[in-house]
């Protein structure tokens, strides 16, 4: 991170947004644009917790995923759909992982069609340690209050159903 600017510069965005006539949308301009930033500091910070650990957040995400997989494996289109990213994604992460020996892939017993991908013992050690790590530098050490994850949580839930991300109530 750099130096922090004298003035928020979303705060300024909205005025301008609102000097320009756009008042109406001036508000939710600047809380999208915030979100994204704080999404741009988060991954930040994320990644330079994983980096030590030799991975992306992406592919933490699927270790994570495979590491509270009852059989430490699951099919690929199933990682896909549960991480919410496109095929191609968990393949791309699945190369470098299995490089790395963190995963391996294998035939489905059942379903020709379908690969699994199955965390290593490599893997399961890596998870654990890179879980821990970002637990205490990251998770733990949010910067949102108690009472703001709460809401946080049920506003960007809200948001997220309502975009079709999932059914749930």
């Amino acid at each position: 991170m750099g130096t922090p600017l004298p003035r928020d510069p979303i705060a300024d965005a909205q005025r301008n947004w609102e000097r320009h006539g756009w008042g109406d949308v001036a508000a939710p301009m600047a809380a999208i644009t915030a979100i994204m930033r704080t999404q741009q500091i988060l991954l930040a910070r994320i990644e330079t917790v994983l980096k030590p650990f030799g991975l992306t957040f992406a592919r933490y995400e699927l270790l994570a995923l495979l590491s509270f997989a009852r059989s430490g494996a699951l099919p690929m289109n199933k990682a896909s759909a549960l991480l919410q990213v496109h095929p191609t994604s968990v393949t791309n992460a699945v190369d470098r992982l299995e490089k790395a020996a963190l995963v391996a892939r294998s035939p489905h017993p059942t379903d020709g069609r379908t690969t699994l991908i199955e965390l290593t013992a490599e893997g399961r050690t890596l998870a654990k340690k890179a879980t821990t790590a970002l637990n205490a530098e990251v998770f733990g050490k949010s910067g949102f209050g108690a009472d703001d994850v709460d809401h946080l949580i049920r506003v960007l839930g809200t948001f997220r159903r309502d975009a079709g991300d999932f059914t749930e109530e």
